[in-house]
C-alpha cells in the first residue's frame, strides 16, 4: 500500500472512533480542545486568568527576609520581657529610699502591674494583629515603651512610677507582645524551635544589659538620664522591626477572646491554676532576691545590681534548651522537674550566708526558672485538642496567669513587712512552696496523659 494511503486511513479511523465517542470536530480543534457533544461549556483561557492574591505564598523556611524577622522578634522580647526581667535592680533601687519612700509591697505593685499588663493587654491585642494591624500595635506598642521610661526619668513620687512604668511601659509591651510569638511561625515552620529559641533569647539579653546601664550611669549622670538611655536603647531597637517586620499571613476571621469549653477542660484548668500559683514564687524571686543580698549584708549594693543580671545570663540557657529537648522528651517531663527545682532553690535561700552562696543561687534559680517560664505556651499546645482555638487559650491561660504575677511580688512584699528585721525566711518559704505546688499538680498531669512509666513522652 502507497504510504499516502496508508495515512489517509489511518486518518479515516481516527474520525470514526471520535464519533463514537460522542465527540464533535466540526471546528477542526485538537484532541486537547475537543468537548462533549451536546454540551455548551464556556472557553477558558487558563494562562490569562489573573492569579488568586487571597492565598499565602509558601513559607519561606530561610531568607534574608526570613532572618530579618528573627531579629526583629529577638529585639521585641528584648524590650518587653527583657524589661520585665530587669525590675529586680529597680525594686532595689526604690527600697533606698532615693527616689520615693514606700514600703517592699507598695514598691513591688510596680513590677507585678507592669507584667500583668503585658500579659493581659497582649491578649486583648491579638484579635487587632489577626485583622493584619501589626505596624499598628509594633508602633503604638513602641511609643508606649518609650514614653514611659521618659515620663519615669521626670517622676518623684511614687503613683507616678506606677502610672509611667507600671501602666505605661506595661501597656506597651503588652501590645508587641502578640507579635513577639505570632510572626516567627509565618516565616518559618521546620526551623520553628531554634528560631523561637533565638528571639526568645532576646528577654534574657535584655535582663542583663538594662540592669548594668542603670548601675553604670546611675551614679555619673542620675536616675533620671539613666532612665533616658535606657528609653533610647529601646527606641534605637524597636525602629529595627518597626521597619523590617511584615505580616505574611492575615487571618480570615479574628480569633475568640473567650473558648467556654476550656473552663470544663479539667487538665487545661488544673494547669493553668497551678502555673498561677506557681508563679507567685517565681516573681518572689525575681524581685528580691538583689534585695535580699544587700538587706542581710552579704553583698555591697554594687554586687546586689550585677545579681539580676548573673540571674538573667543562666536563664537564657534554661528558655532554649529544655524547649529543644521537650521536643522529644514532651513537655511536662521538662516543666515538672524545674518547678520542683525551682521550689527547692527558693526553699534554700534561708540558708545562704556568703557572697558564693548568693552567686550560685543567682546561676542555678536563674537556669531552672527558665524552664518554668518558658515551657507554659508549650504546655498550652499539647492540652488543646482543638489546634484552631491555641490562640484562644493561650490568651485566656495568661490573663489568668498574670493574676498570680499582679499577686505575687505584694503578696511577697506584705510578708516581707516593713520593720527590720525584715521577715525573710517567712518570704521564701512562700516563695518556694508555691512552685512545689505547681509541681506536685504537673506530675499529676503527667501521670494523666503518660501513665508512670518514666521512658514516655508526656
Amino acid at each position: 500500500m502507497d504510504p499516502q494511503d496508508r495515512q489517509e486511513e489511518f486518518a479515516a479511523k481516527e474520525v470514526g472512533l471520535k464519533k463514537e465517542d460522542g465527540y464533535n470536530d466540526t471546528d477542526n480543534q485538537s484532541l486537547e480542545t475537543e468537548e462533549p457533544v451536546g454540551e455548551t461549556v464556556p472557553r477558558q483561557d487558563f494562562h490569562t486568568e489573573p492569579p488568586n492574591t487571597s492565598r499565602p505564598s509558601p513559607i519561606p523556611n530561610g531568607g534574608l527576609q526570613a532572618w530579618l524577622h528573627v531579629v526583629g522578634g529577638f529585639f521585641l522580647f528584648f524590650n518587653t520581657w527583657g524589661l520585665l526581667n530587669a525590675f529586680g535592680v529597680f525594686q532595689t533601687y526604690y527600697e533606698s529610699g532615693a527616689l520615693f519612700t514606700a514600703s517592699s509591697s507598695n514598691i513591688s505593685w510596680i513590677g507585678s502591674l507592669q507584667s500583668f499588663m503585658l500579659m493581659t493587654v497582649g491578649c486583648f491585642s491579638g484579635p487587632l494583629y489577626d485583622k493584619g494591624h501589626l505596624r499598628l500595635l509594633l508602633i503604638v506598642g513602641s511609643f508606649g515603651i518609650v514614653f514611659g521610661h521618659m515620663m519615669l526619668s521626670l517622676c518623684t513620687t511614687y503613683w507616678q512610677v506606677l502610672l509611667a512604668q507600671g501602666f505605661c511601659v506595661g501597656m506597651g509591651a503588652g501590645c508587641l507582645f502578640v507579635p513577639c510569638v505570632s510572626i516567627l511561625p509565618t516565616y518559618f515552620n521546620t526551623k520553628i524551635g531554634l528560631v523561637l529559641g533565638l528571639a526568645a533569647s532576646g528577654s534574657s539579653f535584655g535582663g542583663v544589659i538594662y540592669p548594668i546601664v542603670l548601675y553604670r550611669l546611675i551614679d555619673r549622670i542620675g536616675f533620671g538620664w539613666s532612665v533616658r538611655v535606657m528609653g533610647f536603647i529601646a527606641m534605637g531597637t524597636l525602629i529595627f522591626p518597626i521597619v523590617v517586620m511584615r505580616q505574611r499571613v492575615k487571618s480570615t476571621q479574628a480569633r475568640a477572646l473567650i473558648d467556654f469549653s476550656a473552663f470544663t477542660d479539667l487538665p487545661f484548668m488544673l494547669f493553668t491554676i497551678s502555673t498561677m500559683i506557681g508563679f507567685m514564687g517565681l516573681y518572689v524571686l525575681l524581685f528580691y532576691l538583689s534585695f535580699f543580698g544587700e538587706d542581710k549584708g552579704i553583698t555591697d549594693t554594687k554586687l546586689a545590681f550585677y545579681i539580676v543580671p548573673i540571674f538573667n545570663a543562666a536563664s537564657c540557657f534554661g528558655r532554649t534548651l529544655p524547649n529543644a529537648l521537650s521536643d522529644k522528651t514532651g513537655p511536662f517531663n521538662m516543666i515538672a522537674p524545674g518547678a520542683a527545682v525551682v521550689g527547692i532553690l527558693v526553699l534554700c535561700i534561708n540558708a545562704i550566708t556568703n557572697i558564693a552562696g548568693i552567686v550560685v543561687m543567682a546561676i542555678l534559680s536563674g537556669f531552672f526558672s527558665g524552664v518554668f517560664i518558658s515551657m507554659p505556651p508549650v504546655c498550652f499546645v499539647a492540652l488543646t485538642k482543638d489546634k484552631s482555638k491555641i490562640g484562644t487559650r493561650m490568651g485566656m491561660g495568661f490573663s489568668m496567669i498574670a493574676l498570680g504575677v499582679l499577686a505575687g511580688g505584694p503578696g511577697g512584699g506584705a510578708i516581707l513587712g516593713k520593720v527590720a528585721p525584715l521577715r525573710w525566711h517567712n518570704l521564701w518559704v512562700f516563695g518556694g512552696v508555691t512552685p512545689l505546688v505547681a509541681a506536685t499538680a504537673y506530675l499529676i498531669l503527667r501521670v494523666q496523659r503518660g501513665g508512670f512509666k518514666l521512658k514516655v513522652k508526656a
